[in-house]
Order: structure tokens, then C-alpha cells, then sequence
């Protein structure tokens, strides 16, 4: 769902979103596979005001990045792609999907996921030699016990959804500092995205979850980047972008600081703009 919301400013990238081929999905999809298409998302970019876009590997297609790459190819310049790879996969693969627009590797790290924390700094070794990303996902709520692993990936890191703490805990909880101490590093952004997924107080403010990413806005303006995680799968009805919009917009109030946030920082990470190819 899309309200009628005031446009993002000139430049605005989604640094995080999924395809789904219609009549593509695996037997045993934990969710409902929504409609989503290349060509509905470029209506959201259209009425929202998107110019460049992040396309994520989906976990429902495990190491088949084929959904994803034509999306890719129909977009053009104006996306880049996160992919998902056997832990093993050749340097001829990783040099064939550099070449489709892909600049990076997500590690999903919750059920469903293909990678061990072992794998992490090897891979992250051969991410760093490209120059890749690599964007994790996990349960917030486990960083204190992560640090060790996660200090050791040379690569940048991309964290999901605020951290995605899977029970909302508070700026002062250890798990959460945790997190602040990773973004101090200068090698980690964060996804201001997802609010809802993990939010007990809910719509419309999702107050347990947007405190969390007021904070790490206030200390990192440069460190965060602007999500639609659009079609939102696991959540119906979906969420009104338009209105997450404005949430976001609210938590970060400045003009100076929604540039940051709504473009440049996404801009200068995944090559758009005027600095051209990652």
C-alpha cells in the first residue's frame, strides 16, 4: 500500500528489497510468496520518488540469484544486488556476478540461512579483495556473544533493520551497545528499515523499535541508510510505504541528516550517482 506521501528527496535510494518471480518460489516457502515483480516495484520507484535501488537476494531462492540478476538487467545502472552464494563458490562465479551489478554477499544468519559464523571472516576476506559488502541479518539480541566473529570480517558490514532485535530491547541494553560500538568501528552502516517486523508496541510509531534507530541516527548520521524492505513479505496487509516514509522522516528530522540517510550515505557505499561503477 502506498498513501499519498510527500516525495523523498532528489536522489533517493532503497538499499534493501526483494523480487519474487510470479509462479517461482520453493515447495516449502514459510510465507505466502507476495506479488512482486520488477515491473510493480518500479511503480513504488515511480510514486515514490526512488531513483536507485538495492536488490537482495530472497532466502525462498537460496543460492539461485536468477530472479534477482534479471531484475538487475531490466533496471540497469540504477540498481545493485546483494547476492547469496555457497560458502565455497568459485572466483569465477563472484567475478561473473560482479559483472551482473552485484557488490556484495548477505549473510542471513536466522533460520533458513546457509552460512555458519566460522564462515564469516574467510568470506569476508574475499569480499574485502573486491571490494564487496557484506549485509547481515540477525537477532540483535545476539551481538554480545557475536562481536569476536564479526570484528574479525574485513569487508564492510551492513546490519538489517535496526539490528533486528527479535524482542525489542532498550538504548541501554548491552545487546544494543553492542551494536553502537560496531558502528563507532567506521566499517559498518545500518538499515533504518523493518521497523514493524519486530515491534511489540506497533503501528503507527512502532515507538520500542524507531527509539533504537533515533539513537544510532543521532550518533552515526553517516552510518545510516534508508530501506523500504518492500513488499514487506511475512506481514499482511503490508504497511503503507508512504507512511513508513514519514516515520523515518520523523526520526530523523534534520534536512541535512535525511540526505544523509534518504541518499548520499547509500550513494556513496553502493557507487551511484556521479561516482559511477562500485
Amino acid at each position: 500500500m502506498i498513501s499519498e506521501a510527500s516525495l523523498l528527496p532528489a536522489e533517493a535510494v532503497d538499499a534493501h528489497m526483494h523480487i519474487y518471480a510470479e509462479g517461482v518460489h520453493k515447495g516449502d516457502a514459510p510465507f505466502t510468496v507476495p506479488r512482486a515483480t520488477v515491473d510493480d516495484y518500479q511503480h513504488v520507484m515511480r510514486k515514490l520518488g526512488i531513483e536507485s535501488v538495492v536488490l537482495v537476494q530472497s532466502m525462498l531462492y537460496g543460492t539461485d540469484n536468477s530472479v534477482m540478476l534479471s531484475g538487475l538487467r531490466t533496471l540497469g545502472n540504477s540498481a545493485r544486488g546483494i547476492a547469496v552464494v555457497n560458502v565455497k563458490a568459485s572466483e569465477a562465479l563472484l567475478d561473473d556476478l560482479g559483472s551482473q551489478g552485484i557488490v556484495g554477499l548477505r549473510a542471513f544468519m536466522l533460520h533458513g540461512g546457509i552460512y555458519e559464523w566460522s564462515d564469516l571472516p574467510d568470506l569476508g576476506e574475499r569480499l574485502a579483495a573486491r571490494g564487496w559488502q557484506m549485509h547481515l541479518q540477525l537477532d540483535g539480541r545476539e551481538l554480545p556473544q557475536r562481536m569476536d566473529v564479526i570484528s574479525r570480517i574485513p569487508c564492510k558490514i551492513v546490519i538489517d533493520h535496526v539490528g533486528k532485535f527479535l524482542k525489542p530491547v532498550g538504548p541501554d541494553h548491552t545487546a544494543f551497545k553492542s551494536l553502537m560500538s560496531l558502528l563507532a568501528t567506521g566499517n559498518v552502516w545500518i538499515k533504518l528499515s523493518g521497523i514493524y517486523e519486530t515491534s511489540i508496541t506497533g503501528a503507527p510509531d512502532y515507538e520500542d523499535v524507531a527509539v533504537l534507530a533515533r539513537t544510532v541516527a543521532d550518533a552515526f548520521p553517516h552510518r545510516v541508510i534508508w530501506a523500504s524492505n518492500w513488499p514487506h513479505p511475512n506481514l499482511q496487509p503490508a504497511p503503507d510505504d508512504g507512511l513508513l516514509i514519514e516515520l523515518s522522516r520523523s526520526i530523523v528530522p534534520d534536512p541535512y541528516r535525511q540526505k544523509l540517510l534518504f541518499s548520499a550515505n547509500a550513494q556513496a557505499l553502493f557507487g551511484f550517482g556521479a561516482e559511477g561503477n562500485p
